[in-house]
């Protein structure tokens, strides 16, 4: 029975081997990728569908978030993207830090997408003049440069510098300039539950003194408005905190700011509310247009290249930007 199986099976490759192997290399074309990504004009996101509070207004607009569709380098796709417009190719290497995995740059940006929830929370609710309460901070190392002079480890959440908490990236940076090139810094870690005294190195560089860490800076938030927003797992990064602050702002307000535009945006945001530069800018605008955006708001360094590519697409949208939300809310409370 086994042989005439195989006798079969046998026969059917030999008359159709040629098929076979087409079938095999069209599949290794598409599902083989090579060391690179494109970037191409992606949608937005409705921020006020994704948040839950005590209370809330309606709104009669939209304040959406944009986002930058990010394609698997493929051949077929790679060769396509000669072809179609505002598709273009980048190195995946552009896309991690010296020696970071792709796996721990996907962990790294779903922590900077907590901290720009967090940093949202906080500029909407102080605009307001809500209370609310920072019951634990965590100060996350997301990188560990090879010049570090430490035992550090990602993940390792740092307590206190020269026994001084450390609340902020800031606080870090002030600690770390108050010293000389050479000085260790005692550091008191929280790793895997438990508390750890670690050393690292001052040394100095072009850019001024370093450790060679980076940090994300996350909270434990109460308030009595019980701000809760929801994501997908496929999301991360920080460049929606901007328009999450907006929708937060919006919904606990009954003036309602989108006076009933599609409102599209892009840009990182601080617990103080100062607007970050974001990348991908071209393709978040022209992905607002697609999704018939009255306004586009994005930071003041991405401003000058968001009109550059309207000029030139010929666009009819509004582009805002400003320092702070707080300047951004303004200009659409102005708009009529």
């Amino acid at each position: 029975m086994l042989s005439k199986i195989y006798d079969k099976v046998k026969t059917f490759i030999l008359n159709n081997w040629l098929f076979l192997v087409i079938i095999i290399g069209l599949n290794l074309l598409f599902w083989v990728d090579l060391p690179y990504v494109i970037y191409a004009p992606g949608g937005a996101i409705n921020v006020e569908n994704r948040i839950n509070a005590n209370t809330e207004y309606d709104s009669e607009g939209k304040l959406q978030m944009a986002y930058v569709s990010m394609i698997r380098g493929s051949v077929p796709f790679l060769l396509a993207s000669y072809v179609i417009p505002n598709w273009d190719i980048e190195p995946k290497s552009d896309l991690t830090l010296e020696d970071e995995s792709i796996a721990d740059m996907i962990k790294k940006d779903k922590l900077y997408l907590q901290e720009s929830i967090d940093n949202a929370t906080m500029a909407s609710l102080s605009l307001l003049n809500k209370d609310f309460q920072i019951n634990k901070i965590h100060n996350t190392v997301i990188y560990v440069d090879k010049k570090a002079d430490t035992k550090l480890k990602l993940y390792d959440e740092i307590i206190k510098a020269d026994d001084k908490e450390i609340t902020s990236l800031n606080d870090y940076k002030t600690i770390v300039e108050s010293h000389l090139d050479g000085d260790l810094i005692n550091l008191l870690v929280l790793r895997n539950g438990k508390e750890k005294n670690i050393t690292i190195k001052v040394y100095n560089t072009e850019a001024g003194l370093k450790t060679g860490i980076s940090l994300v800076t996350t909270y434990d938030l109460k308030s009595s408005e019980n701000i809760q927003i929801k994501s997908k797992e496929t999301e991360s990064g920080p460049s929606g905190g901007l328009m999450m602050a907006l929708g937060i702002y919006n919904i606990l307000t009954k003036e309602d700011i989108t006076k009933g535009k599609n409102i599209v945006g892009t840009g990182t945001i601080d617990a103080d509310g100062n607007i970050g530069e974001i990348g991908g800018v071209k393709y978040k605008l022209i992905g607002a247009v697609k999704k018939k955006a009255d306004i586009f708001i994005c930071p003041e360094e991405n401003y000058n290249e968001a009109k550059k590519v309207a000029k030139k697409e010929n666009y009819d949208i509004i582009i805002l930007t400003d320092k702070n939300l707080a300047g951004i809310i303004n200009q659409l409370k102005n708009l009529k």
